[in-house]
């Protein structure tokens, strides 16, 4: 069985820090692209950034190039996005998911975790 389980939202200043991490387990994580995903309220989800099976590739959204960072750790099956100078319109609840393919259109797998809140406010 797939999970995907976030943490390390929170609620952060403007140009504030954190980082998110995505435990995942059910399946073989270092054969697949991981991506990070945001939702913010209203909106359909959107890809953050994605980075391939052996850390080789990165690829970003515009609106978070030069300030986040993707990242993984295969022997700990985990991702993390690294996000700093945060602004108001980072806000929303972020979510991990598999790729089968770097290009892939549509995540590997149907079921998502919870996610984790990110809000940036003063």
């Amino acid at each position: 069985q797939v999970q995907l389980v976030e943490s390390g939202g929170g609620l952060v200043q403007p140009g504030g820090s954190l980082r998110l991490s995505c435990a995942a387990s059910g399946f073989t994580f270092s054969r697949y692209s991981m991506r990070w995903y945001r939702q913010a309220p209203g909106k359909e989800r959107e890809l953050v950034a994605r980075i391939s099976s052996t850390s080789i590739s990165t690829n970003y959204a515009d609106s978070v190039k030069g300030r986040v960072t993707i990242s993984r750790d295969n022997a700990k099956k985990t991702v993390y996005l690294q996000m700093n100078s945060l602004k108001p319109e980072d806000t929303a609840v972020y979510y991990c998911n598999a790729a089968a393919s770097w290009g892939a259109r549509e995540p590997a797998f149907g079921s998502w975790g919870q996610g984790t809140q990110v809000t940036v406010s003063s």
